[in-house]
């Protein structure tokens, strides 16, 4: 097969596959081997995998073409291959979590909810994508792995914490990836990369064994269209009993009602949502995006404050979650974690019950306020996140005025609060050639509101591929 079919199957969305495997004009192993020869190709420049499954891929690609050649596929994504987050338990590989201190030689005999529903429906699981240890921040670099690289610009970060998911996407590596989001991690690597992605609502995707982070984690679908986060959607929501917080299968095709538009409906965009300092280039394109909404019919009214900065009541869950997980290891252990993730451990370690409780109180305050603003408003619009992509090695976009990372970020975090659901479409590209994102956030549960709006404005907005393609 040449490099140029490899690199037009490297670009077909998860749909098209199973239109073409339906048509037998394609095959499960046709395309399975094209995208193990695209990350062959692209591999050692962006570091976005820890595992590799070549053999495994191969045979379920070859199981998934014998069904297709009986005209009985397995499920929705029948031999689409898909990435799995290195958080992500996967029966048989290491969920290793971006850190040289899980250990590897231990039993690896159960999948995550959202990957055992893949391979219910007969997905074709490529390999684990890289992340920053334990998840900590929105970069792609690790102990473990080193560093991930951004397709639109390999001098700059992919984003995290799904960095790895987002970097593969965007290089032309599967149509389809799981990743988790507990203050932004699917929605800033999407955004930094030029990719739709998807943080449900809270409990939509059952999540197992669960976070330190408890409420704000978040699983969710990433993708390079709107189409194949529903389509994903499909496949991994549902019940699932090791999640107490699962909500019941709804019983829907969250792909039905895509292309109904905005037209009336009630929207509200917030530049800085009151708090936020935004670059003067990203601040224009969402302020672009948000003129396109009132082009396609919906009524758009700009806003400044809606709420004030939550940034407190999530970093002391957050701190609190990272000071749990890095107690399982010893002191001597610890010295070789990233140094940020120490430190916030031992910030963590610090904080009391009634910090705990008083960071729950000001998140349930938080969502009450949400609640309230979607009685007048369907939908709030902001940035995704507030500044371009960082340069890889730089943790603070500007450090004279910034100290964490979600000082650069301020625009994510409040919706894991909230659980509410919220997804970012790229919006426009910088003078450097970086992408830029635009946040759209439901009222709870109405995922599908946020997906329609999110096709209305893809529809509407095409954007291009990377450079690297």
């Amino acid at each position: 097969m040449s490099a140029s079919s490899d690199r037009d199957i490297a670009f077909l969305s998860a749909g098209a596959l199973v239109e073409r495997y339906r048509r037998k004009t394609l095959s499960p192993v046709e395309v399975t081997e094209a995208l193990l020869r695209r990350i062959d190709r692209v591999e050692p420049e962006i570091n976005a995998f820890v595992l590799v499954a070549r053999e495994s891929a191969l045979q379920e690609a070859r199981a998934a073409e014998a069904r297709w050649a009986k005209g009985a596929p397995q499920g929705l994504l029948d031999g689409v291959p898909v990435t799995i987050k290195d958080l992500f338990l996967a029966k048989g590989w290491p969920t290793l979590r971006g850190s040289t201190l899980v250990k590897r030689d231990q039993p690896w005999t159960e999948d995550a909810p959202p990957v055992a529903r893949l391979r219910e429906h007969g997905a074709v699981l490529l390999g684990k994508t890289t992340m920053p240890e334990f998840g900590w921040k929105a970069l792609g670099d690790s102990p473990l792995t080193g560093i991930t690289r951004n397709p639109w610009s390999l001098a700059h970060t992919p984003g995290g914490s799904s960095a790895g998911a987002a970097a593969a996407l965007a290089a032309g590596v599967a149509p389809l990836a799981l990743g988790t989001d507990g203050g932004g991690s699917i929605r800033i690597p999407c955004a930094f990369c030029g990719l739709p992605g998807l943080k449900p609502s809270f409990g939509r995707v059952p999540h197992y064994p669960p976070s330190v982070f408890g409420l704000v984690a978040h699983s969710g679908p990433m993708a390079r269209e709107v189409a194949d986060l529903a389509l994903l959607l499909n496949v991994i929501t549902g019940a699932d009993d090791r999640d107490p917080y699962a909500l019941p299968p709804e019983r829907r095709d969250w792909r039905l009602g895509l292309e109904e538009g905005v037209k009336g409906l009630r929207v509200a965009f917030s530049p800085t949502l009151g708090y936020a300092r935004v670059d003067g280039e990203v601040a224009a394109a969402a302020a672009a995006a948000a003129q396109r909404f009132a082009e396609l019919g919906a009524e758009v009214e700009i806003i400044d404050k809606v709420f004030e900065d939550p940034a407190q009541a999530w970093l002391t869950l957050w701190r609190a979650g990272a000071a749990k997980a890095m107690s399982a290891f010893s002191a001597e252990e610890r010295r070789r974690i990233d140094p940020g993730l120490e430190a916030a451990a031992q910030q963590g370690a610090r904080l009391g019950a009634l910090d705990h409780v008083g960071a729950d109180i000001a998140r349930n305050a938080l969502s009450l306020a949400m609640a309230t603003f979607h009685r007048r408003y369907d939908l709030l619009l902001t940035p995704t996140v507030a500044v371009p992509a960082l340069k890889v090695g730089e943790l603070l976009a500007d450090p004279a005025t910034q100290q964490e990372w979600i000082d650069w970020a301020p625009f994510s975090y409040p919706f894991n609060l909230t659980r509410q659901p919220a997804a970012t479409v790229p919006c426009g590209l910088t003078r450097a050639g970086l992408p830029i994102g635009l946040q759209i956030v439901g009222r709870m549960y109405d995922d599908a509101l946020v997906l329609r709006a999110a096709r209305a404005f893809e529809r509407a907005a095409p954007f291009p591929r990377p450079p690297l393609t």
